[in-house]
């Protein structure tokens, strides 16, 4: 294979848990060349890897997003692509993928029309870690298993007693009305609390993040080290999560990033599921309300905005503080 075209859309987490996929293939077809198709908003994923060798940015948020797909079809049929695989769950990306007329298509089994237009398809399993769900594409493809996103970045020293704590999820899931992490109050007093037991606490995060830090400085009675803004890309952030003994963070962005650097990471987990959301293993710690709802996790899986109640979200400081410290 001289040429794989993967397409994946959806934001930059999303592209750090496909991330493994691409990985594989490379691992697979060491001589390749691999081009991610992507939202423009997720091309960060390139600072964490060198397996992607060329990006194709398709709007497909946009009402226009029938054009944006047209014009991937048409850079399809002059780069001359060997094999080409889709994240996509709709019959719709097993039409896009036939119209490219590479010869190897590879997607998820949606029915016959999947079937008819794919060389080959795996049957969707969303009940397990997404990274998994991904890796499932190439099964057909490749016997290499990459089982968590491989990060490349420069490893430091690791600073002992120290918790960095990223409070932040993206802008575009607040604006959504995908409320999945705790309130600024319980974030100061967690970080309040830390500090009483001899923390030295880092706090962090990104300009979609500058409300809720402003909230929480205000309302932190003990000192921390002020570290928003300082992170210029996702490998900055990387190898500083890498440099801090134990990380706390929303379900966002950088805790896949923290997966991909082997951090002792601690995961405020809300509406959303965290058995799909991180691999089964000791680093990884999902901190979770005591609330007994029937219905979590709801958040994608029966509703696309978060309810009013957040009972999910009752998470006192006390209880991720004490789980930070002693686990």
């Amino acid at each position: 294979m001289k040429n794989i075209l993967a397409i994946n859309f959806g934001g930059i987490g999303d592209e750090i848990l496909f991330l493994p996929t691409l990985i594989s293939l490379k691992k697979e077809f060491p001589n390749s060349k691999i081009t991610l198709a992507l939202e423009k908003r997720s091309r960060a994923i390139a600072d964490l890897t060198n397996v992607i060798d060329d990006m194709i940015f398709v709007d497909i948020k946009t009402k226009n997003k029938y054009i944006e797909l047209i014009k991937l079809i048409l850079k399809t049929w002059f780069r001359k692509y060997d094999l080409a695989i889709t994240s996509g769950a709709s019959p719709f990306m097993s039409v896009i993928l036939f119209l490219t007329g590479i010869k190897k298509r590879y997607g998820y089994d949606t029915g016959n029309l999947s079937r008819k237009l794919l060389t080959g398809v795996v049957k969707l399993n969303q009940n397990q870690y997404a990274v998994d769900m991904y890796h499932d594409i190439i099964s057909l493809i490749t016997t290499h298993k990459t089982s968590i996103p491989e990060i490349v970045f420069e490893k430091g020293e690791r600073e002992p007693d120290t918790v960095l704590i990223h409070p932040g999820v993206s802008k575009m899931s607040v604006e959504k009305g995908c409320i999945k992490t705790v309130t600024p109050e319980v974030w100061a007093k967690t970080i309040d609390i830390l500090r009483e037991n001899g923390k030295k606490v880092i706090l962090t995060g990104g300009s979609d993040d500058k409300e809720c830090i402003a909230k929480i400085k205000a309302l932190v009675k003990t000192d921390f080290v002020d570290y928003f803004g300082k992170t210029k890309s996702l490998k900055d952030l990387a190898e500083l999560i890498y440099r801090c003994e134990k990380f706390l963070c929303s379900d966002s962005c950088p805790l896949h990033v923290a997966v991909g650097v082997g951090a002792k990471t601690y995961v405020i987990f809300g509406p959303t599921s965290y058995k799909t959301l991180i691999p089964k293993c000791d680093n990884i710690i999902p901190i979770l309300a005591d609330d007994n709802c029937p219905l979590k996790p709801c958040l994608w899986q029966r509703r696309m905005s978060s309810c009013d109640k957040l009972d999910c979200l009752d998470i006192k400081p006390e209880h991720i503080a004490n789980v930070v410290l002693e686990r």
